[in-house]
Protein backbone atom coordinates (compact mmCIF):
# COMPACT_ATOMS: atom_id res chain seq x y z
CA UNK A 1 0.00 0.00 0.00
CA UNK A 2 1.37 3.41 -0.99
CA UNK A 3 0.94 6.43 1.25
CA UNK A 4 -0.01 9.65 -0.52
CA UNK A 5 1.64 12.76 0.86
CA UNK A 6 0.49 16.31 0.34
CA UNK A 7 1.77 19.77 1.22
CA UNK A 8 -0.10 23.07 1.31
CA UNK A 9 1.65 26.41 1.90
CA UNK A 10 -0.36 29.27 3.35
CA UNK A 11 0.21 32.69 4.89
CA UNK A 12 -2.18 34.80 6.90
CA UNK A 13 -1.94 38.12 8.74
CA UNK A 14 -4.17 39.18 11.62
CA UNK A 15 -4.29 42.69 13.11
CA UNK A 16 -5.81 43.55 16.45
CA UNK A 17 -5.98 46.80 18.43
CA UNK A 18 -5.72 46.65 22.21
CA UNK A 19 -6.33 49.52 24.67
CA UNK A 20 -3.05 49.06 26.58
CA UNK A 21 0.62 49.82 25.96
CA UNK A 22 2.87 47.67 23.77
CA UNK A 23 4.76 46.66 26.94
CA UNK A 24 1.52 45.34 28.47
CA UNK A 25 0.57 43.36 25.35
CA UNK A 26 4.12 42.01 25.09
CA UNK A 27 3.96 41.00 28.77
CA UNK A 28 0.88 38.89 28.04
CA UNK A 29 3.05 36.86 25.63
CA UNK A 30 6.14 36.76 27.84
CA UNK A 31 4.81 35.87 31.30
CA UNK A 32 3.89 32.16 31.62
CA UNK A 33 0.78 32.53 33.82
CA UNK A 34 -0.62 35.38 31.71
CA UNK A 35 0.06 33.57 28.43
CA UNK A 36 -1.68 30.41 29.67
CA UNK A 37 -4.82 32.50 30.40
CA UNK A 38 -5.46 33.24 26.73
CA UNK A 39 -3.34 30.76 24.76
CA UNK A 40 -4.23 27.37 26.24
CA UNK A 41 -7.60 25.69 26.50
CA UNK A 42 -8.66 24.60 29.99
CA UNK A 43 -7.17 21.22 30.86
CA UNK A 44 -4.23 21.56 28.48
CA UNK A 45 -0.62 21.28 29.53
CA UNK A 46 1.34 24.50 29.01
CA UNK A 47 5.02 25.29 29.52
CA UNK A 48 6.74 28.54 28.54
CA UNK A 49 10.47 29.31 28.53
CA UNK A 50 10.30 32.78 26.98
CA UNK A 51 13.80 33.60 25.77
CA UNK A 52 15.68 33.30 22.48
CA UNK A 53 16.19 29.56 22.03
CA UNK A 54 13.50 28.85 24.65
CA UNK A 55 10.56 26.58 24.00
CA UNK A 56 6.85 26.68 24.58
CA UNK A 57 4.76 23.52 24.62
CA UNK A 58 0.97 23.30 24.68
CA UNK A 59 -0.43 19.77 24.66
CA UNK A 60 -3.70 17.99 25.22
CA UNK A 61 -6.05 15.34 23.91
CA UNK A 62 -8.69 16.19 21.29
CA UNK A 63 -11.00 13.57 19.76
CA UNK A 64 -8.83 10.83 21.29
CA UNK A 65 -5.61 12.10 19.69
CA UNK A 66 -2.69 13.75 21.49
CA UNK A 67 -2.02 17.17 20.01
CA UNK A 68 1.23 18.96 20.79
CA UNK A 69 2.13 22.50 19.70
CA UNK A 70 5.86 23.13 20.16
CA UNK A 71 7.41 26.55 19.64
CA UNK A 72 11.04 27.71 19.62
CA UNK A 73 11.66 31.44 20.04
CA UNK A 74 14.06 32.75 17.40
CA UNK A 75 14.07 36.48 18.16
CA UNK A 76 12.60 38.63 20.93
CA UNK A 77 12.71 42.43 20.98
CA UNK A 78 10.80 43.53 24.11
CA UNK A 79 7.58 45.43 23.35
CA UNK A 80 8.43 45.42 19.60
CA UNK A 81 8.43 41.92 18.10
CA UNK A 82 8.60 38.18 18.63
CA UNK A 83 9.67 35.68 15.95
CA UNK A 84 9.16 31.96 16.46
CA UNK A 85 8.98 28.64 14.65
CA UNK A 86 6.45 25.97 15.57
CA UNK A 87 5.33 22.46 14.85
CA UNK A 88 1.95 20.89 15.48
CA UNK A 89 1.97 17.18 16.13
CA UNK A 90 -0.92 14.76 16.26
CA UNK A 91 0.07 11.56 18.04
CA UNK A 92 3.46 10.77 16.41
CA UNK A 93 2.98 12.74 13.17
CA UNK A 94 4.11 16.31 12.46
CA UNK A 95 1.16 17.95 10.73
CA UNK A 96 2.25 21.60 10.43
CA UNK A 97 5.47 23.59 10.50
CA UNK A 98 5.26 27.38 10.73
CA UNK A 99 7.16 30.65 11.07
CA UNK A 100 5.33 33.40 12.95
CA UNK A 101 6.09 37.05 13.62
CA UNK A 102 4.21 39.16 16.15
CA UNK A 103 4.71 42.92 15.99
CA UNK A 104 3.62 45.46 18.61
CA UNK A 105 3.13 49.07 17.45
CA UNK A 106 2.09 51.96 19.66
CA UNK A 107 -1.09 53.75 18.58
CA UNK A 108 -3.00 56.72 20.02
CA UNK A 109 -5.43 54.25 21.64
CA UNK A 110 -2.86 51.67 22.80
CA UNK A 111 -1.31 48.94 20.66
CA UNK A 112 -1.77 47.48 17.22
CA UNK A 113 -0.66 43.84 17.18
CA UNK A 114 0.15 42.35 13.78
CA UNK A 115 0.65 38.57 13.60
CA UNK A 116 1.83 36.95 10.36
CA UNK A 117 2.14 33.19 10.04
CA UNK A 118 3.67 31.24 7.15
CA UNK A 119 2.70 27.59 7.36
CA UNK A 120 3.38 24.27 5.71
CA UNK A 121 0.38 21.97 6.21
CA UNK A 122 1.32 18.33 5.79
CA UNK A 123 -0.73 15.40 4.50
CA UNK A 124 -4.11 17.09 4.92
CA UNK A 125 -4.16 16.76 8.72
CA UNK A 126 -4.92 20.45 9.29
CA UNK A 127 -6.33 23.15 7.04
CA UNK A 128 -4.89 26.68 6.85
CA UNK A 129 -8.31 28.16 7.56
CA UNK A 130 -8.55 26.11 10.79
CA UNK A 131 -5.23 27.56 12.00
CA UNK A 132 -6.22 31.12 11.09
CA UNK A 133 -9.58 30.72 12.86
CA UNK A 134 -7.97 29.26 16.00
CA UNK A 135 -5.32 31.99 16.10
CA UNK A 136 -8.00 34.66 15.65
CA UNK A 137 -9.94 33.21 18.59
CA UNK A 138 -6.78 33.24 20.74
CA UNK A 139 -6.19 36.92 19.91
CA UNK A 140 -9.82 37.70 20.84
CA UNK A 141 -9.27 35.97 24.19
CA UNK A 142 -6.04 37.95 24.62
CA UNK A 143 -8.08 41.13 24.07
CA UNK A 144 -10.55 40.10 26.79
CA UNK A 145 -7.67 39.42 29.22
CA UNK A 146 -6.04 42.78 28.43
CA UNK A 147 -9.32 44.67 28.91
CA UNK A 148 -9.79 42.98 32.30
CA UNK A 149 -6.22 43.88 33.25
CA UNK A 150 -6.66 47.54 32.23
CA UNK A 151 -9.88 47.87 34.24
CA UNK A 152 -8.25 46.73 37.51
Amino acid sequence: MTTTHSLVHSTFTLERDYPVTPAAVFGAWAEPARKAEWFSAPGTEHELDFRVGGREIAAGVHDGKRMTFTTTYQEIVPAERIVYTSTMGVDDAVVTVSLTTVEFAETAAGTRLTLTEHGAYLDDHEKPEWREHGTSEQLATLGECLREMSSR
